[in-house]
């Protein structure tokens, strides 16, 4: 399969349509459409370590959730981080594609599988004005806010998170992979108990667990890198591609 294909079938299950108007995700980098899927490296960034690995080990495609390009390159030269490695990619015929918010609201992305993940029933869609449908919310057993906190913990595989309880049990829950912020006040207008996420401002935080709902900060990575199995499957199912997730050799939990 063409990677123009590729990418074609890609935007068919997560269309641009449900990206946030701020996000840049997309075909990162592409020397020539032409070039076929074969093998797809599959991680939550495009550093400059995951490229030289794809480069190296023989990856034509790097497939991520978070984009390569955000923000405007003023320059793409080999003294320039994200010019560099976008050079990188060029230089060894390898393609970027880096599904983003679309990934995070789409069904079967990012923040459907946190909530499976974290064994919450009957889900919903909820979001901000931006974006409507990014969080999921739904049940789970009751369970007191510092129980709730190490439960979460457990699951996401976390040495530890940081937790604003409330003195409610929590019963419906909110969950948003990554920085969240924004979705605090969304998953209160939304009835939830407690509010999963990667991570928030602290003020925001401590406001919201006197307003009564627990937000439980367990990691930007953790919360999202479960998901790179989802595209690692959509690599294989779409492309029929031998994959690879890579994780970020330059993220500790110390």
């Amino acid at each position: 399969m063409k990677i123009s294909e590729f990418y074609k079938e890609l935007g068919e299950l997560y269309p641009a349509s449900l990206s946030c108007s701020w996000d840049n995700d997309g075909l990162m980098c592409c020397g020539d459409a032409e070039n076929t899927v074969e093998r797809v490296l599959v991680c939550l960034d495009a550093t400059s370590d995951a490229i030289d690995y794809a480069a190296k080990n023989g990856f034509d495609t790097i497939l991520t959730h978070h984009p390569m390009v955000f923000k405007c390159l003023k320059s793409i030269t080999d003294f320039s981080l994200g010019g560099h490695k976008v050079l990188d990619c060029l230089r060894n015929n390898v393609s970027v594609i880096s599904m983003h918010t679309r990934f995070d609201a789409g069904k079967g992305g990012v923040n459907d599988v946190l909530a499976k993940t974290l064994e919450l029933t009957n889900l919903d869609s909820f979001g901000d004005d931006e974006c409507e449908t990014l969080g999921r919310i739904g049940y789970i057993d009751p369970m007191g806010p510092e129980k709730f906190a190490m439960f979460v913990r457990d699951k996401l595989g976390c040495v530890s998170v940081n937790a604003y309880l409330s003195n409610k049990t929590i019963t419906r829950v909110a969950v948003v992979g990554g920085g969240a912020g924004d979705f605090i006040y969304p998953a209160m207008l939304a009835g939830a108990d407690a509010f999963v996420c990667g991570e928030c401002k602290y003020n925001a935080a401590l406001d919201a667990a006197d307003e009564g709902l627990t937000i439980v900060e367990a990691g930007h990575y953790q919360t999202e890198f479960p998901a790179c199995k989802r595209l690692a499957e959509l690599a294989r199912d779409i492309a029929g591609a031998e994959t690879e997730i890579y994780g970020v050799k330059t993220f500790k939990q110390i």
